[in-house]
């Protein structure tokens, strides 16, 4: 789920256009899609690892999708008080459901990665198989909105397609990710440009923290943090 792409099969919501996480699969097959082809638990957990969220603070899900990660969050600190935002009406609807079987009180809003200032600020960030989707302009806007809606020492954590080393995933990342999302928005991410593009938004601290390989790919989980003292908002 992510801020407006230009590949193959965009969705209008509002005035802005997505591209849908599984094309044009429905989305009640993208958990499933998840745990079988990017071994979900391997990344989510190192994602949870990382973020070691705090009791009291504010943490955002930015490109939420159906709510998996954010609920996890929850559970793990049931003290935070945690936010999910996405593109997907239909994600949300299946996240907000998750939520109430669950009696989790995240708060769901549909909106953009680009748009995610305009919530807060937070303690902590997510975002997880999202800027492999957004065109080269739109990650360095969702980057930006990020680092704006995060507060000075909050805490960034991403879990994506980044740089792939092996002949065996770069093939694999061709035939399962770039099938579905093209490659002009999804490349930039495979040559490695991730660390660059969080750097240029302001944060600090960054480091791949932990590497995935996946059938469908390498997943990399990336942590950065905005400086307690330092740039403002790009």
């Amino acid at each position: 789920m992510q801020a407006g792409s230009g590949d193959d099969n965009p969705i209008a919501s509002g005035a802005k256009a997505y591209t849908p996480a599984l094309g044009s699969a429905p989305m009640r097959l993208y958990d499933l899609a998840l745990r079988i082809f990017t071994r979900e638990q391997a990344w989510r957990a190192a994602v949870l690892r990382q973020l070691a969220p705090i009791a009291g603070e504010k943490l955002i899900g930015v490109g939420c999708g159906t709510g998996t990660l954010i609920l996890a969050i929850a559970r793990l600190q049931p003290a935070a008080r945690t936010f999910g935002r996405d593109p997907d009406p239909e994600a949300l609807q299946m996240a907000r459901s998750k939520a109430e079987k669950a009696g989790i009180a995240t708060e769901f809003r549909l909106g953009f990665a680009d748009e995610t200032a305009a919530q807060g600020q937070f303690g902590a960030l997510t975002c997880t198989l999202v800027l492999h989707q957004i065109p080269l302009a739109g990650k360095r806007a969702a980057l930006a909105a990020m680092f704006a809606a995060l507060e000075p020492g909050g805490r960034l954590v991403i879990a994506d397609y980044s740089l792939q080393r092996s002949w065996l995933m770069r093939t694999l990342f061709r035939l399962k990710v770039q099938r579905i999302d093209g490659r002009a928005d999804t490349q930039p991410n495979a040559d490695g440009i991730l660390p660059r593009l969080i750097e240029e938004a302001g944060f600090v601290d960054v480091n791949e923290a932990a590497i995935v390989a996946t059938p469908s790919g390498s997943i990399s989980v990336f942590t950065a943090c905005r400086a307690p003292f330092g740039p403002t908002a790009r």
